[in-house]
């Protein structure tokens, strides 16, 4: 019998129905690496199925969190650090600065959290928009404050993603609704033009001063422990 206190309702975006979420068939260079994507709040999903101009549909399921190992990125001794470094080590993109490549090197070795062993992660979502902001810090350009809170200005989210069989064998479909991407793609591109305008005010804020920004992280090197990055936790 199910402990009615470890099921979960959550949702997934997407261009087609799916019934069954098959183990190993979505992309390695998604936030988190290879797994089924939702998050427990059905608008948020319905953004995500939809594109500028196709529809998409809102999958809707069950998942009993019993005997699953689940990794809170959002909760504990883990900071932004430790969430960037997960996507620095899955998602694609071009760094061209020498301290951007020194400041991902310096992350994945002393911020990386070992989530093999996880049926399920749970953290922020950073769609592209979101992650140029992360690019910026890789940078210098802006503080390990700002970060934090550009990451807050998009409200993203959290989203909840499947990594094993074990976690893949414990949801159940349950139903779903088609999404007018008309209604719901200006609703996503809303959110991101809020964010970025907040994000662009912000920045023109300037350098500021007794922040922690990457070139000051590396020079210290500043690691997990440090209590002035264990402040800052989203």
């Amino acid at each position: 019998m199910m402990d009615e206190k470890n099921i979960l309702s959550i949702y997934h975006g997407s261009e087609k129905i799916i019934t069954r979420p098959r183990f190993g068939g979505s992309k390695n260079n998604n936030d988190y690496g290879n797994g089924f994507y939702c998050s427990e709040s059905a608008d948020l999903a319905r953004e995500w199925s939809v594109d500028e101009n196709r529809d998409g549909f809102l999958n809707h399921y069950e998942l009993d969190r019993t005997g699953l190992n689940i990794l809170y990125l959002n909760k504990g001794e883990y900071s932004i650090l430790h969430w960037l470094a997960i996507l620095l080590e899955n998602r694609r993109f071009q760094i061209t600065s020498l301290l951007g490549r020194e400041a991902k090197r310096y992350l994945l070795d002393r911020f990386r959290i070992p989530d093999q062993d996880a049926d399920i992660v749970i953290g922020y979502r950073a769609d592209d928009s979101y992650f140029s902001f992360a690019a910026d810090f890789l940078n210098g350009t802006i503080s390990l404050e700002q970060l934090e809170e550009a990451m807050y200005l998009g409200k993203l989210g959290e989203q909840i993603v499947l990594k094993s069989e074990k976690s893949y064998r414990q949801i159940r479909f349950l139903d779903y609704e088609p999404v007018d991407a008309s209604e719901w793609y200006p609703q996503k591109e809303r959110r991101d033009r809020t964010a970025r305008q907040r994000y662009f005010r912000q920045d023109r804020e300037g350098w500021r001063k007794g922040q922690l920004y990457m070139p000051r992280i590396l020079d210290e090197e500043i690691g997990p422990d440090d209590t002035r990055i264990q402040r800052i936790i989203y």
